[in-house]
């Protein structure tokens, strides 16, 4: 989401009197690859671009093809084939030994329903979001690219000849597994297409319980991270870079004002067992993603103990002690720790090491 974010601020930030615009996303991927599905790359006709398609090994001849598409204002795909490096120039060197497939998209900045609109409103809905995109259309070349921001609602919905019926069940997949998918379709004339369902995941939501100096730290990470960042504390004790950094500060008594939905993480760091022990049992009843606590396990038994360990014990969400196990020691370690921990529960991951992992690094569609 961060991403997005970046491409819409450029998009916003573009005299388009004076400069065009495309979109490179990726599409397709098999095999191994740096970035997946959902990547995407926002290309000026100056050269200006921002996000990115791979860790900079295509980025190169992505600004070019992008700017092909803006002066002949057509969309374009291209596949970038380095399962065998040796016989395929760009992927010389690259060491990804993967095909992924890229598509490039002029943006039409008049147009009230371009790509980058539909992406700021998977943005500020706050909520999880289905893009279709038509990645192939062999008879009839103009829908290329074409896109369509969408709900669960599909009855009544018609997108490139295609009755959104041949969508339901492909988008509920989509939005329970949060993972993309590839189509392929029918239209009304018999010409067949591939579309893409893809998943918008909404901007993590963090909420930090506590007002020490370790806060800091935390803050830190996860404003690189891009997430909307909610702290609960007392505010005289909190620094000035807490409240430059998150979008929301709290004191303990008002943490039921705090905005909560299923993709929030909550990290109890108070360092206080009467304020956690307070507002434990309210925050588990909620219907979060992710809820940690600071301390030991000694800590957690006894919070068992007082507020009844089948209020915690049923919640495979709850997380105490909290963090991954990497030796953390220091506050940024720590920091780091839950970060990752936050990461790999969200994404439905065990969270350890990739050399013990079987098979491949992501999952393929």
């Amino acid at each position: 989401m961060k991403e997005i974010r970046h491409i819409i601020s450029s998009f916003d930030n573009t005299d388009h009197s004076e400069e065009k615009l495309a979109l490179a996303s990726v599409v397709k991927v098999e095999q191994s690859s740096y970035r997946r599905i959902g990547a995407r790359m926002l290309v000026g006709s100056t050269g200006n671009w921002v996000g990115g398609i791979s860790g900079g090994c295509l980025e190169g001849d992505a600004l070019r093809r992008s700017q092909q598409a803006i002066y002949k204002n057509i969309s374009s795909k291209v596949v970038y084939d380095t399962l065998d490096d040796e016989k395929n120039e760009i992927g010389i060197g690259l060491g990804c030994n993967g095909r992924i497939e890229v598509l490039f998209t002029p943006i039409d900045p008049n147009n009230p329903n371009n790509q980058i609109e539909q992406l700021r409103q998977a943005v500020e809905s706050g909520k999880p979001a289905i893009l279709l995109k038509v990645i192939e259309a062999k008879s009839d070349h103009s829908i290329l690219g074409k896109t369509l921001l969408t709900g669960l609602d599909l009855k009544n919905l018609m997108f490139c000849g295609i009755s959104g019926t041949q969508f339901i069940d492909a988008v509920k997949e989509t939005r329970l597994k949060r993972r993309p998918q590839l189509l392929k379709l029918t239209d009304k004339d018999s010409n067949e297409l591939q579309v893409l369902v893809e998943y918008v995941r909404p901007e993590t939501k963090l909420v930090i319980i506590g007002d020490n100096y370790d806060v800091i730290s935390f803050v830190g990470i996860a404003v690189e991270m891009g997430w909307e960042i909610h702290v609960v504390g007392r505010k005289k004790k909190m620094s000035k870079s807490i409240f430059a950094n998150s979008k929301s500060v709290y004191e303990y008594e008002d943490y039921q004002n705090v905005p909560i939905d299923e993709y929030t993480a909550v990290v109890l760091m108070s360092h206080d067992y009467n304020h956690d022990k307070e507002l434990l049992p309210y925050i588990l009843k909620q219907n979060l993603s992710y809820i940690g606590m600071l301390g030991p396990r000694k800590r957690l038994l006894k919070m068992e103990n007082d507020i009844g360990q089948d209020n915690i014990d049923k919640l495979n969400y709850f997380f105490s002690p909290v963090g991954l196990d990497i030796g953390a020691e220091s506050p940024e370690e720590i920091a780091l720790s839950i970060a990752a921990e936050i990461v790999a529960v969200l994404r439905k991951r065990e969270g350890g090491s990739l050399k013990f992992r079987k098979g491949t690094i992501h999952d393929h569609l």
